[in-house]
């Protein structure tokens, strides 16, 4: 089979099924509550300081984060459920090669993760957009800034998703997958902070708030590089985890 019909089979599993719907369900949860925030909520001093200002609007609105971190609990489910499920049985039966039928997998997840990356910074936009119409404050953000948002999480989405899948590969638990994510995005980053003070630029936090415009700690293709660096390793882990392990 050829690599283009495997990533088409991948796409297909991916969209014929629940999983992509309820992430875009989490997505129109937290752009309401974002909404809900700017609508309703104040400072101390009971002013909406929080959104008086472009940079102070682009800083609330990056979403490069929570694209991340819930691509990344996606592409763990996506991958994991397949041995869960035994799918991945005729998927390799497809495909001997398997290395090739992962690389599709991967190709698929990570695009999925784009989209949904895409999806939800848009609905982010909008939602806080139509809020800040009940406040005093325009939408201050620029076309050049909202466009460097929506790549950011983009990007961030696709990275998530295969620092997921990748987990999923190796640890084929879809429990265990959805844990290790939270473990890897979530809660191991501060932990490498504490033990070295200098990487606190380097981890997924810091180098999405450089993505998104919202800080300058190092240079935009450094960040990029270095947000895929988290993803790569699952990732490679995942590709020789199928070629030494049964199914």
């Amino acid at each position: 089979m050829t690599t283009l019909r495997l990533l088409r089979g991948e796409i297909r599993k991916l969209t014929t099924t629940r999983l992509p719907w309820g992430f875009l369900g989490v997505l129109i949860a937290i752009a309401g509550l974002n909404a809900a925030i700017v609508a309703f909520g104040t400072d101390t001093d009971g002013s909406k300081a929080f959104v008086a200002t472009a940079a102070d609007q682009q800083s609330l609105l990056a979403f490069g984060f929570n694209a991340l971190l819930g691509t990344a609990l996606f592409g763990a489910i996506a991958a994991a459920r397949e041995y869960g499920h035994g799918t991945v049985v005729p998927m390799f039966l497809t495909s001997p090669r398997r290395a090739r039928a992962v690389l599709a997998q991967l190709t698929a997840v990570l695009l999925a993760g784009a989209a949904l990356g895409m999806i939800g910074q848009t609905l982010m936009i909008a939602a806080v957009a139509v809020a800040l119409e009940t406040t005093q404050y325009a939408f201050l953000v620029s076309a050049g800034h909202v466009v460097q948002l929506l790549l950011a999480s983009a990007a961030a989405g696709a990275i998530g998703a295969v620092l997921g899948a990748g987990l999923g590969t190796v640890i084929r638990n879809t429990g265990g997958a959805v844990t290790a994510a939270v473990l890897v995005v979530f809660l191991a980053p501060p932990l490498v902070v504490q033990l070295a003070g200098a990487a606190v630029s380097w981890i997924p936090t810091a180098l999405l708030a450089v993505l998104s415009g919202v800080s300058s700690d190092v240079s935009i293709w450094a960040a990029l590089l270095a947000v895929a660096a988290w993803a790569l390793v699952p990732a490679v882990a995942g590709l020789v985890s199928v070629q030494r392990r049964d199914v």
